[in-house]
């Protein structure tokens, strides 16, 4: 397994630990960045032509901006201990953001708009929980912007997968946009980002990124705050035995949507699976109430 284009590691150095553009991505419309601040830290910005959806990973914080103020955002010390908060703001908003506990991991991507939508919070109790799979392809997806979100291009998910699990499974691909004779999205054409975190700091997931005509193959080792990049093809993932892993999906493309084909090599499997993973949900608005 040789160093992939795909794989983006942190800076961990830097308070912006990891970022993706188009232009070092090779695509067209979306960006992602993960930073860190301590309390009190502030960060101001302007989203400029863009629409933007900020994720709490960990932490919480303030936000003061044009078009809102919301207050108290987030209470889960990391992605392994409660649901999430995401804000969704839209094109020229300036804004101030404020860590309000000792650390606070922020997400965030965003891509060109030229649309107006509402800025809005999406709460921990707003978010819909898909157990998805399986036998040892079962899986949990956070939906924080999924599609039919106001916005104009940004989707949003997150995924849990327990040790041993298979993710994104049967190998599946949205790099083509294709429309049946009603207008119907059979597949849609998405750029896409899977930006990793595991329970353990020792823990790893493999994801393979190939598409049809064989000139993208490769296999990825993630590891704790490692991205990888879906510019094109199928792109499953397995975390290591011993491991859960936690990825955040930004995706953005010629539709709002999650349409894809899968692997007509592998799609067969679905036909096997009989029950799911009793190990999901890993995380819930139960264990918050704990």
């Amino acid at each position: 397994m040789t160093t992939s284009n795909l794989l983006v590691r942190p800076h961990s150095s830097a308070a912006g630990y990891t970022e993706v553009t188009p232009s070092s991505a090779g695509w067209d419309y979306l960006h992602f960045a993960a930073r860190r601040m301590n309390a009190g830290e502030t960060w101001e910005f302007d989203t400029a032509d863009h629409e933007y959806a900020l994720v709490l990973l960990g932490g919480v914080c303030s936000v003061r901006s044009s078009h809102g103020n919301w207050g108290n955002i987030g209470r889960r010390r990391d992605v392994f201990h409660g649901m999430p908060y995401t804000l969704y703001l839209p094109r020229k908003t300036s804004l101030t953001i404020t860590a309000e506990s000792e650390e606070l991991d922020l997400a965030y991507g965003w891509c060109p708009t030229d649309e107006d939508h509402p800025a809005s919070l999406i709460t921990p109790e707003q978010v819909t929980v898909e157990i998805r799979g399986g036998g040892n392809a079962t899986r949990q997806i956070n939906n924080m912007l999924p599609p039919g979100f106001d916005s104009h291009r940004l989707v949003v998910v997150e995924v849990y997968t327990p040790s041993g699990n298979w993710s994104s499974y049967p190998p599946h691909k949205h790099d083509q946009h294709i429309v049946d004779n009603a207008g119907q999205i059979l597949e849609a054409d998405l750029e896409e980002v899977y930006f990793y975190k595991l329970d353990r700091p020792e823990g790893y997931a493999l994801q393979r990124v190939y598409n049809v005509d064989g000139t993208l193959d490769e296999l990825v080792m993630a590891q704790n705050d490692d991205l990888v990049m879906v510019p094109e093809g199928y792109h499953p993932v397995v975390s290591a035995h011993g491991f859960t892993t936690y990825y955040l999906n930004f995706l953005t493309g010629s539709a709002q949507s999650l349409a894809n084909s899968d692997d007509p090599a592998y799609a067969w499997v679905k036909d096997t699976w009989v029950e799911q993973d009793p190990r999901l949900p890993v995380v819930s608005m139960e264990m918050e109430k704990d």
